[in-house]
Order: C-alpha cells, then structure tokens, then sequence
C-alpha cells in the first residue's frame, strides 16, 4: 500500500493505544504530523504514551458500555474533526465471563465496545472529509462463527479461540456494513489482520497465551509491534480510499483469507442492526 497522504491537520483517534502495535501506531503517526489521541485501559500505560505524544491521554474500559459512552462524549468535546477511527483495543479471555452490562466479555471487548463507540461518533466522522474506521481484526477470523441468536456465546462450552475468532469476524463484518451503509456520508472502513503480534493482548489465555509468554517462542512465532503497527499506518495514511474500503487485509495483502461469512452481507446487516439494538443506538 503506498502513497501516504500528509498527516498534518488530521485527528486519529487509536484504541487500545497504551501498548503493542496500538502505542506504536500513536507514535508513527504522530510523526507524520497527526494529531493523535491514545485512548487505553491502564491509566499509567495510557498517560506515557500520551506524555511523548504531548497530549492529554483517555482512559476507558471497554467492559464497561458507560465508559464507552463517556469516552464518545470526551471525544466530541475534544475533537472537532475525526480523521481516522482506529478501533484497536481488543483482548482474548480464556474463561466466560459476564460484564456489568450483562454480556460476555469477548464478545463485548472486541466487537459490542467499538460498535457502539463508532455509531456515537457517526456524525463527527461523516462530517469530516474522508474519514475512515479502521478496524484490527485477526487470521483468528477464519476459527469463528457468527449465530445471531447467541451473540453472546451462552450455549454449550466456551471455547475461547473459537470466541475471539468470531468477534474477529464481527470485525470484518462490521468494516464492511459501515463501507454499505455511511457510504453516502463519505466514511470509509476496512479491517485488517496485522500478524501475530508480540504484545501482551493473550498473556492470560491457557494455550495461545503460551507463544506470549515464553521467550523463545514468541521470537520464533511473532512479529515486533512495530512491524505489527505498519498495515494500520498505512490504511490511515492511504490516499486512495477506493482500495481500502470494505476489505479486509491480511497485512497488506487485500482479500486476505477469511470466513465465507464475512462475505455474506446479509448477516452484517443483522449483526449491525442486532447490535444497534443491544447497546440502544440508532445506527
């Protein structure tokens, strides 16, 4: 993907910014000249990031929905345009677990939190010229399968890669009903695989938690954040926008290998529609 537009004038707003290819992507970034605002979990992580940034950092937890309302109302106070939503933050649990807001965590994390994020801040990325949401899926997409009638993944065992694999397919799907559906207000969006990334984003899972922790394997098995954050800088910096939106990458490779269901527009109509309804947005 070349030609990288100028940054300067532009806001990027990154997830998941404390650490990892998030932090990395903040960093880049801003030195092509955006604006960037880090958004993380961890209020010590997410204020270093924002202290060599020279900017004033949010926090927000994505397992809590009303600290995801709050975070989108911070934002339109903050920031009069959005140039680039990056909707990086994500996680793989190895348990089941149920939220305040009575959903499960993975589901919640990865696809529900940044749903609602993205439909609260519809109007400050439709009224800024060529603004894109970029989402961070995962090869994990391929492992998943999206059932409307359990959202939630409450019936039968929990299986926590097939789990994350099916929010990383919600992912893909949600990219590319945003690239159908806010198509007439000039909102771009595509998502991407970023390859397996040295961060800390599976220390707690049982088995891929393993290729996390163990030093040797993640030398052999994983890329550097650095190398993990380069398909993000370049979506956000792409010019022609007619590549990017709706696709799924895996790195920069378009079209890369992923679920029939993420073709199936269909079902990312639903999946919007049912998610729209859950976290109450008119989307």
């Amino acid at each position: 993907m070349p030609a990288i537009q100028d940054m300067q004038g532009k806001t990027v707003v990154i997830t998941g910014a404390s650490a990892g290819l998030g932090a990395v992507s903040a960093r880049q970034l801003a030195a092509q000249g955006a604006t960037v605002v880090p958004i993380g979990r961890s209020p010590e992580k997410t204020a270093a990031v924002a202290r060599e940034l020279g900017v004033e950092p949010l926090v927000a937890d994505f397992a809590k929905l009303d600290d995801v309302r709050r975070l989108a109302d911070q934002l339109l106070e903050r920031c009069e345009r959005i140039d680039v939503l990056a909707n990086n933050a994500g996680g793989i649990f190895p348990k089941r677990v149920q939220t305040v807001d009575g959903h499960e965590l993975t589901f919640q994390v990865n696809h529900l939190a940044p749903f609602l994020l993205t439909a609260l801040l519809h109007e400050r990325l439709a009224a800024t010229p060529g603004a894109r949401v970029l989402m961070t899926s995962s090869l994990g997409n391929n492992m998943g399968r999206v059932k409307l009638d359990d959202l939630d993944s409450s019936r039968g065992p929990f299986l926590s890669l097939r789990t994350y694999g099916t929010a990383k397919l919600e992912n893909i799907l949600m990219a590319r009903e945003i690239a159908r559906r806010w198509a007439g207000d000039g909102i771009v969006a595509a998502a991407f695989h970023p390859g397996n990334v040295a961060t800390e984003f599976a220390r707690d899972s049982a088995i891929s938690g393993l290729i996390y922790r163990v030093a040797p394997l993640r030398r052999l098995l994983l890329i550097s954040p650095e190398e993990g954050a380069a398909p993000l800088v370049a979506l956000a910096t792409q010019t022609d926008t007619s590549l990017i939106d709706g696709v799924y990458y895996d790195r920069f490779k378009p079209n890369g290998r992923h679920s029939k269901q993420a073709d199936d527009p269909e079902l990312a109509r639903a999946l919007w529609e049912r998610s729209a309804a859950l976290v109450g947005v008119d989307a």
